[in-house]
């Protein structure tokens, strides 16, 4: 019975902190983490928020980029912050579904280590190509790759990101071979692109939109069900090669550490 008596009271004791913090939030500014480097789609998402966010709470919202795993430092250290709100994370597919499936010895488990808030971005990625590769279709890229297999390289923001997880699903559809490019993230893989250091991108269309707009990359489909209303002339990996079914859905959504308390999320 007392050590009943002691567990009641520490949960009490815990509750009342917990409410004491949420009641005080935020007080000081909140960092908001991503795993990837500056320029890509993850970070642009993050800037575009973080000025609504800071005004809706009344306090400065610093974004930090943390690149490297595909996007698991980034998670691992919210995971490893203290429960108040002021550690978060624009987590994204790869950190929170690919990742954990992909690395075994990884020690985040994203559904006992983080607190879910909200998702914050549904976008497709885009298959782009150097200006220089001779194709101008998704077809002519097939020919290409089953007449050359294993020489023409893609870019992608990780091992593990949701381009590279499109290109393996493209490669195993379109019985292909493209050779994988991993980077810190979308913004120097883009760049790469443009500088013809890499063939192709399986790039977030945050990352492609603009590019493929000004002619300096050749986006050849995007990997969602349907088109997308920015790139409208530019069709679905499906109808460009008959790839019945191929779909590849990109996400971000905002987490925090563990046992954060619902009054601040």
């Amino acid at each position: 019975m007392r050590r009943t008596l002691l567990a009641l009271a520490a949960c009490a004791g815990l509750t009342a902190a917990a409410t004491a913090v949420a009641d005080d939030y935020p007080s000081k500014p909140i960092h908001i983490l991503v795993g990837f480097a500056p320029g890509g789609g993850t970070d642009v998402t993050t800037r575009i928020l973080a000025p609504g966010i800071s005004k809706r709470l009344g306090q400065p919202v610093v974004v930090e980029n943390h690149p490297g795993a595909g996007g698991n430092i980034a998670a691992e250290q919210v995971a490893n912050a203290a429960p108040d709100g002021y550690t978060l994370l624009m987590g994204t597919i790869a950190a929170l579904a690919i990742n954990p499936y992909l690395y075994s010895s990884s020690p985040l488990d994203p559904l006992r280590d983080l607190t879910p808030i909200t998702e914050t971005v549904s976008l497709a990625n885009v298959v782009a190509a150097r200006t220089g590769l001779p194709v101008k279709t998704l077809g002519d890229l097939i020919a290409l790759a089953r007449e050359k297999p294993g020489t023409i390289t893609y870019g992608t923001s990780g091992a593990g990101s949701a381009g590279h997880l499109a290109g393996e699903l493209f490669d195993s559809m379109a019985q292909v071979k493209l050779v994988h490019v991993p980077y810190k993230g979308g913004a120097p893989a883009m760049a790469d692109l443009v500088s013809g250091h890499v063939d192709l991108n399986f790039a977030a269309a945050s990352d492609a939109i603009s590019q493929a707009k000004s002619g300096a990359i050749r986006a050849l489909a995007v990997t969602t069900p349907g088109r997308i209303a920015d790139l409208p002339d530019v069709p679905t990996v499906e109808e460009a090669a008959g790839l019945k079914g191929y779909a590849a859905i990109n996400w971000y959504g905002l987490t925090g550490p563990a046992k954060l308390p619902q009054a601040i999320h």
